[in-house]
Order: C-alpha cells, then sequence, then structure tokens
C-alpha cells in the first residue's frame, strides 16, 4: 500500500473579496504524478505553495508524513548570485566524485547540453550574478534534480527549456522514484509525466486518473453530464477532444473511462481545419506568392546562423519552426519581417527574400510591446479597430475577442498598467489579430498563457486563413496549429521533417550520438568513405526542395480526395475509385518520404 506523503485537509484561502480555494482537500502518496492545471489566477501556484508549507492556509490544515524529503521549484530563485554554478550545482564534489555520478552527468547533459555546460563563459566556473532569468532556472532546476526527494513540487518547469530539453526532463521525471505535483501549461509534457490531474476552478479542485488526454475526455463527459451553461467552453472542449481522438494514437494513453461515451460526444464534431478549403481562401487574399528566399545566407554578428538556403512560404502554409536555441529561427523571421516591411529593400547578408506584394504580415515576438499604461484593455484593442473578420464568416467587436480572450467586461476596464505578463501577452496578441493580417510570424505566443486561453487561442487559429509560421517549444500548440514541420538543426540549413517533432528529436540524438563518436579517439584507421563533392551536395539539396514541393502538392491532394470521399459518401461505386486513388498518392507520399530521408542524411 502506498504511503501517503502530504494531506490537505479543507483548506480555504482568500484574497480580498476572492475565495482562491475553499474548503479543498486532497492527498499526495508515493508513486504520485499529479499535473495541476486551471485558468491564470485560479489558485495554482497558491495550492502547491500550501502544499509545500510555503504559504500557510486560513483556515483547514496540510500535515507532512514524518521525515519527508520535499523539493520545490518556484518561479523565483533563491540562488546566490555571488556563487559559482559549481557551487550551487554539484556543491562540495571533487571532480572525479561528480563525474564518476552517472545521475549528476545525466541532469548536467540533458539540462545544458554536456558536461562542461555550453554556453556558459566559463562552464562550471561561471558566476552567477550576470546570468540571464532563464539560465538561472535551468541552474535551480538542476540543483534539485541531482538531489533524493521523496516529492518533488515544480511549478512550471519546462519555461526556458527547448523542445530537446522538455523532451528530456520529461523522461527523467518518469523514471524517478520520487512523488511529483507540477504546475505547467505543456500539455505534451503533462501527457508524457502525470498519471493524475488536479483541475483547480473556481475555488474547488476536480480530481481526474491520467494524463492530459485523460482529463480532456473525462472533463468533456463531466460537463456534459452537468449540463452546465457555459456553452462556449464545452465547445471548445468537445473540439480540442476530437482532435486528440483523431490524432496519432501515440499520442494520448489509454483512457480510464468509458472510451464510448468520449466518443458519442464528437460524433457530430468535424475536423478542427478544413485544410483544402482554407487553402482556397488563402490563395484568393494572398495571391500565389507569399515569401521566396532565394538563396539566403543569414549572419548574426560574425557567426553564420543559416546558408545558401532557398526556401518558400506559400498561401495557406502553417508551418511549425523548431530547433536549437541559437540556430536561427528568431533572426530567420526578423529578416523576413524586415524584408516585408521595407517592400524588399533591406535584405540578409547574402541571397535575397522576394515578399508578395498583397502580404500584409503581424509578427508577435518574445518581448511585449509597451502600451500606454493609462488606456483600458478594451480602448488598447480598439485603437486598432472595433470589429475584425477572423475568416470563414467569423467577425466579431473589440469587445467579443477581449472575452475570447479572458477578458471579461469587467476586465476590460482595467488600465494596461495594472495587467500582469500573462495578461500584457494576451493583449499584444488580441492586437495583432484585430488588425487582420494574412501572414502570421508568432514566436513563443504560449509565453505565460494558461491552458484555457490556448485552447481559445487554437481555436480562432483552426478558422484563420492564412499562411502562419510558429516558433514555440510548446509541442502540442506546435503539432495543433501547424500542418508541417521545419527544422533548424545548428548545421545552416533549414529541412523539412516529414514526421514532424518525434523526426527532430530522433536526429537531433543522432547528431549529438556522431560529435561524440568523432571526439572519441580513433580506435584503429580504416578506409573512410569518399566526400561527396560540392556539385554532388547541391545536387543532393536541389532534389530535396524538389521532394519537399512534391510532398506538398501531394498532401494538397490527400485533402482534397478526403473532401470528395465525404461528399460522396453515398455513392459506394465513386467512394470505392476515390479510395483506391487515395491509395496509391499513399504509396507515391511513402516513396517520397523515403526518398527524402535518404537525401537528408548525406546532405
Amino acid at each position: 500500500m502506498a504511503v501517503n506523503l502530504v494531506n490537505v485537509e479543507n483548506v480555504s484561502k482568500v484574497y480580498g473579496t476572492r475565495a482562491l480555494l475553499d474548503g479543498v482537500s486532497l492527498g499526495v502518496s508515493e508513486g504520485d504524478r499529479i499535473g495541476v492545471v486551471g485558468r491564470n489566477g485560479d489558485g495554482k501556484t497558491t495550492l502547491i505553495r500550501m502544499l509545500a508549507k510555503a504559504e500557510e492556509a486560513d483556515s483547514g490544515r496540510v500535515t507532512h508524513a514524518g521525515g519527508l524529503r520535499l523539493g520545490v521549484l518556484t518561479q523565483h530563485d533563491s540562488l546566490d548570485p555571488e556563487a559559482t554554478v559549481r557551487h550551487e550545482v554539484i556543491g562540495d564534489l571533487a571532480d572525479h566524485e561528480w563525474a564518476g555520478n552517472a545521475k549528476i552527468r545525466d541532469v548536467l547533459t540533458g539540462l545544458f547540453g554536456g558536461l562542461d555546460l555550453p554556453g556558459f563563459p566559463k562552464g562550471l566556473d561561471t558566476v552567477i550574478a550576470p546570468l540571464s532569468g532563464g539560465e538561472r532556472r535551468r541552474i535551480a532546476l538542476a540543483k534539485l534534480l541531482i538531489e533524493e526527494q521523496d516529492l518533488l513540487v515544480l511549478d512550471e518547469p519546462t519555461n526556458h527549456l527547448d523542445v530537446e530539453g522538455i523532451a528530456w526532463l520529461a523522461a527523467h521525471l518518469r523514471e524517478r522514484r520520487s512523488a511529483l505535483v507540477c504546475v505547467t501549461h505543456d500539455r505534451w509534457f503533462l501527457d508524457q509525466v502525470c498519471t493524475r490531474m488536479w483541475d483547480v476552478q473556481r475555488g474547488a479542485v476536480y480530481e481526474y486518473e491520467g494524463g492530459y488526454s485523460d482529463y480532456v475526455f473525462a472533463r468533456a463527459e463531466r460537463e456534459r453530464i452537468a449540463a452546465t451553461e457555459e456553452t462556449k467552453r464545452q465547445n471548445l472542449v468537445r473540439k480540442e477532444l476530437a482532435w486528440l481522438r483523431r490524432g496519432a494514437p501515440a499520442r494520448t494513453s489509454k483512457p480510464r473511462f468509458r472510451v464510448e461515451a468520449a466518443n458519442e460526444l464528437i460524433k457530430d464534431v468535424p475536423p478542427p481545419r478544413d485544410s483544402s478549403e482554407l487553402m482556397k481562401f488563402a490563395s484568393s487574399r494572398l495571391g500565389k506568392s507569399v515569401f521566396d528566399l532565394e538563396d539566403v545566407t543569414i549572419q548574426a554578428g560574425p557567426k553564420v546562423l543559416l546558408e545558401h538556403v532557398t526556401w518558400q512560404l506559400g498561401p495557406g502554409d502553417r508551418i511549425g519552426l523548431v530547433g536549437v536555441n541559437g540556430a536561427g529561427k528568431t533572426s530567420l523571421l526578423r529578416a523576413m519581417e524586415r524584408a516585408a516591411r521595407t517592400e524588399g529593400e533591406v535584405q540578409p547578408a547574402g541571397g535575397r527574400i522576394a515578399v508578395g506584394r498583397t502580404v500584409k504580415l503581424a509578427y508577435l515576438s518574445q518581448e511585449v510591446a509597451e502600451l500606454d499604461p493609462s488606456w483600458r484593455v478594451l480602448e488598447a484593442v480598439q485603437q486598432v479597430r472595433e470589429r475584425v473578420d477572423l475568416g470563414k464568416g467569423r467577425e466579431m467587436t473589440a469587445g467579443q475577442l477581449c472575452e475570447t480572450f479572458g477578458f471579461g467586461k469587467e476586465k476590460q476596464w482595467t488600465p494596461v498598467g495594472d495587467l500582469s505578463g500573462g495578461e500584457r501577452r494576451r493583449l499584444q496578441l488580441q492586437r495583432l489579430l484585430m488588425d487582420e493580417p494574412n501572414v502570421l510570424f508568432l514566436d513563443e505566443p504560449t509565453n505565460d498563457l494558461d491552458i484555457e486561453t490556448l485552447t481559445q487561442l487554437e481555436d480562432l487559429l483552426d478558422g484563420w486563413p492564412g499562411s502562419m509560421i510558429v516558433i514555440s517549444h510548446d509541442r502540442f500548440f506546435v503539432e495543433r496549429t501547424t500542418d508541417t514541420v521545419q527544422a533548424l538543426l545548428g548545421d545552416g540549413t533549414l529541412r523539412m521533417l516529414p514526421r514532424g517533432i518525434d523526426e527532430y528529436l530522433e536526429r537531433r540524438h543522432r547528431m549529438e550520438q556522431q560529435a561524440a563518436a568523432a571526439s572519441a579517439p580513433a580506435p584503429v584507421a580504416s578506409a573512410a568513405a569518399p566526400e561527396k563533392s560540392a556539385a554532388e551536395l547541391r545536387a543532393a539539396k536541389k532534389e530535396l526542395q524538389k521532394i519537399e514541393r512534391q510532398l506538398d502538392r501531394v498532401s494538397e491532394k490527400e485533402s482534397t480526395l478526403h473532401a470528395r470521399i465525404a461528399e460522396h459518401a453515398t455513392d459506394f461505386a465513386k467512394v470505392a475509385e476515390l479510395d483506391a486513388e487515395l491509395r496509391d498518392l499513399v504509396g507515391e507520399r511513402e516513396e517520397l518520404e523515403l526518398r527524402w530521408l535518404e537525401l537528408a542524411e548525406d546532405a
């Protein structure tokens, strides 16, 4: 029988006139891995702070098992700014002691990319004071994971980690014996790590078995049975449920309640996006040309980030852009944005970026733009325009869009200066959409957004007709909102990945293994494989780009065939004919993908 580690009994907490938690009773046992979700401001952080006894409850009590070893990661670290990374993370251990510890090696490699901490000016001997908030947070997390605990309490542990870092952390936490309570908005991470969910809503905490996908299923069923009046929210949950059920089987763990009920709930829910319809609409708004990159080279100071890249962003393309930190993702978007803003006057270090004549670009950068602090929220939106056309016949007023982004009628009259960082992020994104762009660049749009707001944003983007590039470490958001993934692998190239982020992680893992093998002493000299000539490499690159264009065309044809099959659903002869075409097309796509992978290995 699992030992009980923490008991929360009838706990309440009030701020001002608002009850954040009202008579909540919960428990954490050995082996529990619990994800905590809920809207910003509903009390998630307050709950885990009281769980860790870092904050007192107004009533009720929290008890810990005797001798409980507790590790807590807060949003603000308590590192000594005068100390070195070595002192905070490894302490007084000699080099041979910590280097011989597999756990310490794993944590340092997983969070920093190597035992010598590449990216830190003096490696382990770097002083903490001048480091960025993200670097300090990784140090605090490393320090915590190296220690032994019975219970880990983590508040937003994936912040400032890239896709690889998040994948490593998920695998690491699954292997640990410690119990875990974790607040995060990263839905992929919740699915990978958690076996129970706590949903904090209006002073109460609802418990669910399973990870995030199971939680979505169960919550949709609970809201259906309760016949809640929140029709908007229920519809969004149903839509997300439909996407999860129709997605890759590996995306979700096996549901722990009646799957039949979930299927019944979504039987009349269409796919989130009508890709072929959006493509037609985008083409009518953008024409044939959006962004064409010809032999482009991009530099950051003396460092070459991208070299001789030829690539095209077409009308209706929805692309997820992934890559290691510093590979040039943001630099690429900025180069394209400068070319658009100056009508082609400002070009990168090499090559040329051609911009379509009808392009109207909106760029959400990682920095939150400063607004007049005296403006009210609604006023800041109305400064852009009063109404917005979101495509597919959807039109909203500024006030309606405010409500969609979590600014209720009262909140719309809050001065901008009183908003939190997450609320300002939401407002910035809303102002961008109000300007009715036809091309969107979103650089880390999920920063500071809670899961409910993310779901609302995904719903808006489902019907948004235009071209879009998304940079995000939130894997769930990238997979949910985009159709293809392009990767910057740190070698100066931009490559399409047919299998998405899974393929990116596999390729990065292989690159790391090859780098490790190259740095190891060669055992015995052997005949090396002949290096490819420059002409052969150029020919391989050219064929790669040709195959990528063919894959795009095949994908469009598949979407059209699916639509035609649905249209002729009652004509069995026609359906059989179309199905045969579809099978041929799938075979063609698989052959192209295999050839692409062969070329990508050599290019």
